[in-house]
């Protein structure tokens, strides 16, 4: 069981989100903004964050960059969960530090995947070519 941060400030989707990680039997932590979100990952250390990314006080790219730089949370894999969904948006996410990039609305199925993939269980990388 990992602990799991969603960041989100929309009370809707952080509900269906929770109740979607939940499932898979994960432990969830909750924050409403970005800069809550900084805050929650730096005092508990999750193993895994879901972060949206329009956010009042700190957007979930700034949010994501300050988490990126800071030692101590570095490691944690931030997935970006958003309607920003041009190209450049994504580019932009993950030259921030984000490990993925989810657009909403999402399957249930598109964010387990992404979950066990960060988490070590999804399917291992391909081997690379002899």
């Amino acid at each position: 069981m990992a602990r799991i941060l969603i960041v989100d400030d929309s009370p809707t989707q952080l509900i269906g989100i929770q109740r979607i990680v939940e499932k898979l039997g994960h432990q969830t932590l909750t924050a409403e903004d970005g800069a809550a979100g900084v805050a929650m990952a730096k005092a508990e250390l999750p193993d895994l964050i879901l972060m949206d990314v329009v956010m009042p006080n700190l957007n979930g790219f700034q949010a994501t960059r300050q988490l990126s730089r800071e030692s101590t949370t570095r490691d944690i894999p931030v997935v970006l969960v958003t309607t920003k969904d041009q190209d450049t948006d994504r580019m932009w996410g993950m030259r921030q530090g984000a490990r993925a990039y989810l657009t909403k609305p999402f399957a249930e199925a598109d964010l387990t995947d992404v979950i066990d993939r960060l988490l070590g269980g999804g399917e291992p990388p391909p081997l690379p070519a002899a």
